[in-house]
C-alpha cells in the first residue's frame, strides 16, 4: 500500500506540473487546449469548463495536455496549434520539461530550507564530534568554537578545514570556547590515504530556515546530479535503465527510509524526465521542438501528415524500448508470475 501511496505521489505531481506548464503556456499563447488528463487509459472522473475537458484517469503514471492540432485533420483550425508563431509553438513544448526542472530545484529547496538545513561555514562551531574519531578521543564536543590550531586563529570553517587537511598524521593544539573558558587540547590528525588530507571528524553545525544558503545548496546539487547525468552519457559513470515496474519499486523502498528520502527521489526523477523529454527525439517534447527549429529553418512547416506519422514511429519505438526494460524489470525482481 505504501508503495502504491509513493508512487501516485512521485508520479502524479511530476505528470501534473509537466502538463500543467503545457496548459498555462497554451493557453497564453492563445491556443485552444481540448483536454488536460492526469494519468492513463478510462476516464475515472472528469468535468467540461470553458470548453475544456478535464478528467482523472484510471492509471496514475503519466497525463497529457491535448491541443487544437495535434491531429493532421486539425491543422488548419484557427487557434490550433500549428497556426500559432513557431516561437510561441516552441515556448509551449519547452516549457513542459523546464518546469519539471524547475521542480526538482524547488524540491532540493524546501528540503534544505525546511527539513534538513544547511550546515554553517562561517563559523568554527563544532556542530557534530563523530564518535571514536581523533576529535572525539581528544576530548572535543558539540558546541565548542575552535579559536586557533596550533596558534594560527581561525575565523571560519574553510579555514579550519584548510589547516586540518593540510597537516595529515601530525597531533596538533586546538584551542577551543567552551561555556565562556578556553581549552586546549592535543589532537592526533587522521590521514585519509585515498584523498591525501587530513581529518579529525567533525561537522559544522546545520541550521534550517536560511533562505540565501539553501538557495546556493539547491543549486549546487541541481548541478551535481546533471553534472552526474553528463558522465553517464560519455560513458565515464556506470550506465543502468531501469523501466516504470523498476522506478515503482524503487519509489517503495525509498518510501520506506522516510519522507525526505522520497523527495530526494522526486527530486532526480523530475531532473531526469526534464532532460530526456529535451532529447531531439520524435514523439518527445524535444522531438516536437527539432520539427519546429527546422521548420524555422527552411520557413514553412512541414507535412502535418508526414510529421504526425515520424512522431507516431518515434512514440512506437519508444513504446517497444518501454516494453524491453519492463521485461528486465520483471527479471531482475524476479516477479514473473508463476516463477
Amino acid at each position: 500500500m505504501l508503495t502504491f501511496i509513493a508512487a501516485v505521489f512521485v508520479f502524479g505531481i511530476t505528470v501534473f506540473v509537466h502538463e500543467l506548464g503545457h496548459f498555462i503556456l497554451a493557453r497564453l499563447s492563445g491556443i485552444r487546449v481540448l483536454e488536460l488528463a492526469l494519468g492513463l487509459g478510462p476516464k475515472l472522473v472528469g468535468f467540461r469548463r470553458n470548453e475544456i475537458n478535464y478528467s482523472l484517469r484510471i492509471f496514475p503514471v503519466g497525463g497529457y495536455c491535448r491541443m487544437l492540432g495535434e491531429s493532421p485533420e486539425e491543422a488548419n483550425e484557427p487557434n490550433s496549434f500549428p497556426s500559432k508563431p513557431a516561437l510561441h509553438r516552441a515556448a509551449v513544448m519547452a516549457v513542459g520539461p523546464s518546469m519539471n526542472l524547475l521542480l526538482a530545484l524547488v524540491i532540493l529547496f524546501v528540503i534544505f530550507f525546511f527539513l534538513v538545513g544547511t550546515p554553517r561555514t562561517d563559523t568554527t562551531i563544532l556542530g557534530q564530534v563523530f564518535k571514536d574519531s581523533p576529535a572525539a578521543a581528544a576530548g572535543l564536543q558539540p558546541g565548542d568554537t575552535v579559536i586557533s590550531i596550533d596558534a594560527v586563529p581561525v575565523h571560519n570553517w574553510a579555514e579550519m578545514v584548510a589547516l586540518i587537511e593540510s597537516r595529515p598524521d601530525e597531533t596538533v593544539a586546538i584551542v577551543v570556547r567552551r561555556d565562556g573558558e578556553e581549552l586546549e587540547y592535543a589532537v592526533q590528525i587522521e590521514a585519509v590515504p585515498e584523498a591525501g588530507k587530513g581529518m579529525i571528524g567533525v561537522a559544522a553545525p546545520v541550521q534550517k530556515y536560511r533562505f540565501a544558503a539553501s538557495l546556493a545548496t539547491s543549486l549546487e546539487r541541481f548541478g551535481d546530479v546533471i553534472l552526474s547525468m553528463y558522465h553517464v552519457i560519455t560513458g565515464q559513470a556506470p550506465f543502468d535503465v531501469i523501466g516504470p515496474v523498476g522506478i515503482i519499486i524503487t519509489v517503495g523502498e525509498v518510501a520506506q527510509t522516510g519522507f525526505i528520502n522520497l523527495l530526494w527521489l522526486m527530486s532526480l526523477f523530475n531532473i531526469s524526465l526534464g532532460l530526456l523529454n529535451l532529447l531531439p527525439v520524435p514523439a518527445l517534447d524535444g522531438g516536437r521542438l527539432l520539427f519546429i527549429l527546422v521548420e524555422a529553418i527552411r520557413g514553412r512547416p512541414l507535412d502535418p501528415e508526414k510529421e504526425a506519422l515520424i512522431h507516431f514511429i518515434g512514440f512506437a519505438v519508444l513504446m517497444v524500448l518501454t516494453l524491453l526494460v519492463t521485461y528486465n524489470d520483471l527479471l531482475r525482481w524476479d516477479i514473473f508470475p508463476g516463477r
